[in-house]
């Protein structure tokens, strides 16, 4: 008896939603889906960009670790030539001294001006005064000329860094001695990818533009993330071919972290619907339609009809898409639970 009443309450329950408000439906269709493959992808990044220093000398400044974030143009380092500092300091006395004697010469011009309109000098000494003005100038204007280069070599002492990204290897520190073009730190553009490697019999399948799928988990939260193929590399290595992808949330990897992605296998036709029009009731999965069939439970033009659940297909449009083996056909509408 107890059984019955059991049976009969669920029946109720059924039959109430279809007496309220019209609720959401849809509408069954063939839809050609791919079948995934699983396969492990590498987090790499599109460019690995080394940090170079322009002068050599010695690191006196060294701002950044492993694993650093960094900005395109960030002084990274400083590297030192104390040589470079002597050679400015005797510039600038030489600058000092030239242009005592620029002043001298002018002077000199002025009064061999003056002397030459009275007569007391002949035009010759005035055209070597005039001369010897010419001369210290351009003799002041060439050191200054080398010290901006001097000042300009000190200033290429900064390593900067090449583009935005994460610092993977720093292998000098402090008071470290570098040659012109050594390497202070290497950076990993921020724009990761993932690096597929696909099995050399699955690439007819697989092509630029495909979606992949991520399981969230993976990016160290729940849901699913999809990608996109962006470049299939023409190459078979050890019997496999590498592929890139793009997927959000990338940026919280560590470089060459292994993840599991899902890519495309095959395509074929099936019929995909939302999971939450799916019940299940001891066991059995039912599904609710708007038009008579073979059903179990009428009510209101609702009929419940029980069906064979596939695997989980999520698409972007359909993050909870499920295939259903068996149980409906193209054209019928189904009703919310």
């Amino acid at each position: 008896m107890q059984r019955i009443l059991a049976v009969l309450a669920v029946l109720l329950a059924l039959i109430r939603p279809g007496l309220g408000a019209a609720p959401d439906t849809f509408t069954v269709h063939l839809t050609e889906i791919t079948d995934l493959k699983a396969v492990f992808a590498t987090v790499e990044s599109r460019n690995v960009v080394p940090a170079r220093t322009r002068i050599g000398g010695t690191i006196t400044s060294l701002s950044v670790n492993y694993g650093d974030e960094v900005k395109k143009g960030q002084v990274i380092a400083v590297v030192t030539d104390h040589k470079l500092v002597l050679q400015r300091d005797s510039l600038a006395a030489e600058i000092t001294g030239l242009r005592a004697q620029v002043a001298q010469a002018q002077v000199d011009l002025a009064r061999a001006q003056t002397l030459v309109g009275q007569g007391a000098v002949s035009r010759q000494q005035y055209d070597r005064a005039r001369t010897a003005l010419d001369v210290a100038q351009s003799a002041l204007r060439a050191r200054i000329e080398q010290r901006a280069v001097v000042e300009q070599q000190l200033k290429e002492g900064e390593v900067l860094a090449p583009t935005s990204g994460r610092v993977l290897n720093v292998p000098y520190t402090t008071g470290t001695v570098v040659s012109t073009g050594d390497t202070v730190a290497t950076v990993a553009e921020q724009d990761f990818v993932l690096r597929l490697e696909v099995p050399e019999r699955e690439t007819r399948f697989l092509k630029a533009g495909d979606l992949v799928r991520v399981d969230e988990a993976e990016l160290g939260h729940a849901g699913v993330a999809f990608g996109k193929i962006t470049l299939v590399y023409p190459e078979v290595r050890n019997g496999r071919v590498f592929a890139d992808a793009t997927a959000s949330g990338l940026g919280t990897y560590f470089v060459g972290e292994r993840v599991l992605v899902w890519i495309p296998a095959d395509r074929r036709p099936a019929y995909i619907i939302p999971s939450d029009f799916i019940e299940t009731l001891f066991g059995i999965d039912y599904v609710r339609l708007e038009r008579p069939n073979a059903g179990v439970v009428p009510s209101a033009g609702v009929i419940m009809i029980p069906i064979q659940r596939g695997e989980p297909h999520p698409t972007p449009a359909m993050p909870g898409g499920i295939e259903v083996l068996s149980g409906l056909r193209t054209g019928d509408v189904l009703v919310r639970p």
